[in-house]
């Protein structure tokens, strides 16, 4: 039998034999299926599944709740009722003695593609009704860029959302300069599901209608080679640096579009005493950049005269604005492409995370589905993601964010569903001090992640095989059923199942529940949805008949606007949704947050970190942290085909030939990866398009300590700073970071990792 699904990753049909996933399909809709589905074979039936209930030893008969074995404690398991009654009780404690404040739901929002079955929003559903708990907010991949943007040009949701298509850019666009490249490995993924894989064919069609590629990367690969392609290869974290001495060739040999600046730009005029350097007595010259970012100043120079002379499109990867000062980059990307003046002109102008995710650059009409409804946070509080640890860590001090100052809550109970902690978080090492604090951390979880090992209460929940759902997004055309083609494997129950069975303790279940089954859930929202397209100007059929044929496709609207050209024809009366209804090139407001790790123009400011620069001369190498090829960030890990990416069961750090030569290192050695934050194992793979004191190591293997610290599978973040980008925007910090890799000859298996089998 073949039953549809819909994952992250795409849409499949999952074959079933036997009680067995036997293989994954793609639809006929799709020209390119994401090969990572393949996970799903042995993924979901893999020894790793959570059984039944399982409550940590030390939380269950030690006074104190042994918090400083957790992570490393054995697990009992429990009938549901038990494990059900204690989380209740537990819920109930910490709200009566503490408040809902000191409640952490923690959810990344990753676990599903579905509409119904979505575990942040059924967490957050749940707590809402018992009044309410610390959040989080923005993400991990766009925090930066989620929180400058909106003051220079535009918020983030319409930039993600209705920015230059590929169609667009293969029909008028005639050179595309990719800062941080674009790395089609990502386009396989896209939060709640794509139907078509339309990144690389987008590409491919630009190419072939002669559009020029500009890849500004350290890594060549950032960018599919191809004869039309140019390679600038540029240091980590210095693009800002490389961007500002474009800018400088525009200013001082009179390139820049200057009619446009005056009625569509605010505050050029003192970006220029800045770029200039009358502000800090340092001109941005191309000879200045060149000493920062290792491009010579000739080749500046050369591409900043070509940029004029061309229809050209801006981009910049998200990776960039995950560094320290994370918010220059797009801020500057926004400037420069302003100082060109093609704003609003077909296949002209800026945009961001091409090569992030699939429907990024698709022309296809955008419609909100309904959703699952949350409710309303009661106590309205929010951190930023990246700042968990910092929370944890020291409750009552503040931090500074976007014009105010948050004050950290104390935590005595997290609440994570959906997402790893272990693999999105910055040094791990300081998290697992922060994760070691609050009483009692609850879990629903498939498998016995890292997030589940480090847990005291742990549920098993179902993944998406194992119930009925929807998949439609507001980036997909299609909608999709989505069909539970295996039973609950052991003891699993969903989340939805989970939380009503907690809600029915606490006296909360009818207000969460409503009364209906979770087949009764779809058909609400499927009807709320179709009073949605009637304003819209389409009809979706009725339910049953949607359910019976297993697709809905969205009519299309016509062609799409090039985007801002509204505001460019007229900025009066289309103005931008910023204080001045321009782009911002100076910000008043951000200007007057006073902070001086993020001033009011686009600025190069100093990392914390980099190469040439802080740190350099002990710790030689910058490592970056791409996404993975076989794997949605650290999902599924354990399949056969994640673990097939790997050698001798480590993750591949990618190493100039000159560098592992440097150390004694061939392909294959097994090598440890340092600094003073921690320590990993990974496999040397060598690969010379790359600059040569630039190494690789992508997220997502699951965290497994030795004894000494060191992680065992090769997880990058023992590595990476929890350093905010800014007072703006307090994001992560990851790709600001260095090490040194040595050869490794010592063990390389767990020998205390977490039980996940009863004693």
């Amino acid at each position: 039998m073949r039953y549809k699904t819909a994952t992250q990753w795409g849409v499949y049909e999952v074959e079933v034999l036997d009680g067995k996933i036997a293989a994954v399909h793609g639809i006929k809709a799709d020209p390119a299926p994401a090969p990572m589905a393949q996970t799903l074979l042995d993924g979901i039936q893999h020894d790793q599944r959570i059984r039944r209930p399982a409550i940590r030893a030390g939380w269950l008969h030690d006074q104190n709740r042994g918090r400083s074995k957790r992570g490393v404690d054995k697990f009992l398991e429990v009938p549901w009722d038990e494990a059900l009654d204690l989380a209740a009780e537990e819920l109930a404690r910490v709200i009566a003695e503490q408040g809902n404040t000191s409640i952490f739901a923690g959810s990344y929002g990753w676990a599903s593609a579905g509409r119904f079955h979505h575990a942040q929003s059924q967490l957050h559903r749940f707590i809402n009704l018992l009044g309410g708990s610390t959040r989080a907010m923005n993400s991990y991949s766009t925090a930066a860029a989620q929180v400058i943007l909106p003051h220079v040009v535009a918020p983030w949701s319409q930039i993600e959302l209705e920015q230059t298509s590929w169609q667009e850019i293969a029909n008028s666009t005639e050179l595309v300069v990719a800062f941080g490249g674009i790395p089609l490995r990502n386009t396989q993924v896209a939060y709640g599901g794509i139907t078509e894989h339309q990144s690389a064919g987008g590409l491919a069609q630009a190419i072939s209608s002669g559009v020029k590629l500009i890849n500004v990367s350290p890594i060549k690969a950032d960018l599919p080679d191809h004869p039309s392609s140019q390679w600038l290869a540029c240091r980590p974290g210095t693009d800002v640096a490389l961007m500002l001495a474009l800018a400088y060739v525009l200013e001082t040999e009179a390139l820049v579009a200057r009619e446009f600046l005056a009625s569509h730009c605010s505050g050029y005029d003192l970006f220029r005493e800045y770029l200039l350097g009358h502000e800090d007595g340092v001109a941005k010259t191309p000879q200045w950049a060149g000493k920062i970012c290792s491009v010579p100043a000739a080749d500046i120079t050369s591409l900043a005269r070509r940029l004029v002379k061309q229809r050209t499109f801006l981009t910049a990867a998200w990776s960039l604005q995950r560094a320290h000062h994370g918010e220059q980059p797009y801020w500057m990307l926004v400037t420069l492409a302003a100082m060109l003046g093609q704003i609003g002109l077909p296949g002209g102008g800026f945009g961001f995370g091409y090569g992030a995710e699939g429907f990024i650059g698709s022309h296809w009409r955008r419609f909100n589905w309904a959703t699952f409804s949350k409710g309303m946070n009661p106590t309205r509080f929010a951190i930023p993601v990246a700042r968990i640890a910092d929370m944890l860590l020291h409750p009552n001090e503040s931090i500074h964010y976007d014009g105010r100052d948050i004050i950290f809550p104390e935590i005595d109970l997290i609440y994570w569903a959906g997402g790893n902690p272990f693999h999105h978080h910055q040094d791990l090492n300081r998290l697992i001090k922060g994760w070691r604090r609050p009483s009692t951390v609850i879990v629903n979880e498939p498998w016995w992640t890292p997030t589940a090992q480090w847990a005291d209460i742990v549920f098993p929940a179902t993944t998406a095989l194992e119930r009925e759902d929807i998949c439609a997004s507001s980036h997909d055309p299609y909608a999709h059923v989505m069909q539970a083609a295996l039973p609950a494997q052991h003891q699993a129950r969903s989340d939805h199942e989970i939380f009503a069975g907690l809600a029915r303790r606490l006296n909360v279940e009818a207000a969460f529940t409503e009364g209906r089954s979770q087949r009764q859930w779809l058909q609400d929202m499927w009807q709320r949805s179709s009073e949605l397209a009637l304003r819209e100007g389409f009809k979706l059929p009725e339910f049953e008949d949607f359910w019976h044929a297993g697709t809905f496709q969205i009519p299309e609207a016509g062609p799409r606007p090039v985007w801002l050209a509204d505001f460019r024809a007229n900025p009066v009366l289309h103005p931008l949704k910023t204080p001045s209804g321009k782009i911002e090139l100076f910000s008043k407001t951000i200007a007057e947050f006073n902070y001086g790790d993020c001033p009011g123009h686009a600025a190069w400011l100093e990392p914390f970190e980099r190469l040439g620069g802080a740190g350099h001369s002990r710790y030689p190498l910058h490592l970056l942290t791409p996404q993975p090829e076989r794997r949605l960030h650290s999902q599924l890990d354990h399949s056969a085909h994640s673990q097939a990416g790997k050698i001798q069961g480590k993750e591949v750090i990618r190493i100039h030939p000159d560098t592992a030569a440097a150390r004694g290192l061939c392909q294959g050695d097994l090598v440890r990866v340092f600094n003073d934050r921690g320590a990993c194992l990974a496999a040397v793979g060598l690969d010379m398009n790359r600059l040569v004191d630039v190494v690789s190591l992508p997220t997502g293997s699951w965290f497994a300590p030795l004894d000494d610290a060191t992680d065992a599978n090769g997880n990058p973040n023992v590595l990476t700073a929890d350093i905010g980008t800014s007072n703006l925007a307090q994001g992560p910090s990851a790709n600001t970071c260095l090490v040194d890799i040595e050869k490794y000859l010592g063990t390389t298996d767990p020998s205390n990792p977490a039980a996940i089998s009863t004693p």
